[in-house]
């Protein structure tokens, strides 16, 4: 009972923060004129503050700092940090530090994905790196020649793939909070306390955020994009604890379902960020050159406005998840994967084959 309370007292202080730090971030995007302005691939109409993700790491590390203060009143036991620990607040900073550059001078992509490469290369000196894929693709060990190129690739393509999926109001933030709640249900089963602390207080700040974010009006001046200072921390935090959840150390129990769930907490923005790189590609152009084809942008082409897209995908998120947890039991990985990525795909299908009937009635009527 006791640590549920703590759970609950950070996720407050957290919160309390996001609700202190914004109103103060909008403020400065204000007097400084730091906007997100639209343009044609994007959907808002007005200029936007777009700071609101400098909340992020600030309020999770206090709420995190005030809770293990609480813990340790009154024990003899100190509370000790791991190296794994020290150098993830390393890691973080240095991209959450990239992000806020970026987003008050800009920074190209070469320069922004070699810092991002830098950052998570200190993860694997941790010794903190995927060793197992638990029978995925009949794969189980991993040795750490492989592993290493493997967890910089995971943890530079998550970054990315919440960067890229905040695309219309407060669904970068859901998703987040979605797989937050996965990773504290698997990290709370093993009882690791910190980890659980440590989530709880993120979801603290991003609900605040999105009280900013999607209820929030411009001409009031309460509304607040993340930027890459808050997507590329979400996302190098998240990539984080799939690794963690999917190293097989030896304290830990072994534990197959792991990488299910490491992937299915992540689907929709990772499976999205495939398809649009492949199509991309396919159409002879820079798969890091910005478009409209993402599911967000299609869902909206199909007719739906931002609210209906969010609750979308949000929902596709939601019965991915639920199917992984009712078939990680029955069939291998492999199996489960394939079904979460046909789930996405049958999606992102049926919006196309909305988009072209559109296309082709307005054609006929021309």
């Amino acid at each position: 009972m006791q640590e549920y309370i703590l759970y609950i007292g950070a996720m407050l202080v957290s919160m309390g923060c996001g609700f202190v730090f914004i109103p103060a971030i909008i403020k400065f995007c204000l007097k400084r004129k730091l906007y997100d302005l639209p343009d044609g691939r994007k959907i808002h109409k007005k200029p936007i503050p777009r700071l609101g993700g400098i909340s992020f790491v600030p309020g999770m590390l206090l709420a995190f700092i005030v809770t293990l203060f609480l813990m340790s009143s009154g024990q003899e036991k100190k509370i000790s940090i791991s190296l794994w620990s020290l150098y993830f607040c390393i890691s973080l900073l240095i991209i959450y530090f990239t992000g806020i550059v970026d987003d008050i001078i800009g920074l190209n992509a070469t320069i922004k994905f070699s810092i991002e490469i830098l950052a998570t290369l200190i993860m694997p000196a941790a010794n903190l790196y995927i060793n197992n894929l638990y029978g995925l693709f009949g794969i189980y060990v991993i040795p750490f020649w492989i592993g290493v190129p493997l967890t910089i690739l995971i943890l530079v393509f998550t970054c990315n793939a919440i960067n890229l999926i905040d695309g219309i109001d407060g669904l970068s933030a859901s998703l987040t909070i979605m797989a937050l709640a996965g990773f504290f249900v698997c990290f709370h089963s093993e009882k690791l306390t910190y980890y659980c602390i440590m989530i709880v207080a993120l979801i603290g700040v991003l609900i605040s955020y999105l009280y900013y974010n999607v209820f929030g009006k411009a001409e009031k001046h309460k509304k607040i994009f993340m930027g890459d200072s808050g997507s590329l921390s979400l996302g190098f935090i998240l990539g984080f604890l799939a690794i963690k959840l999917c190293m097989d150390t030896p304290r830990a129990v072994y534990n197959p379902h792991r990488i299910v769930w490491a992937w299915s907490f992540l689907a929709v923005p990772c499976f999205d960020v495939v398809r649009v790189f492949f199509f991309r590609i396919r159409h002879g152009r820079s798969p890091f050159q910005p478009d409209k084809k993402h599911i967000h942008h299609k869902l909206m082409a199909c007719g739906l406005n931002q609210h209906q897209t969010l609750i979308t995908i949000v929902s596709l998120q939601f019965v991915i998840m639920a199917t992984s947890y009712v078939l990680i039991d029955v069939i291998s990985p492999t199996t489960i994967f394939i079904i979460d990525t046909a789930l996405y795909a049958t999606v992102n299908n049926i919006a196309n084959f909305i988009i072209r009937r559109k296309d082709a009635a307005v054609e006929k009527r021309a």
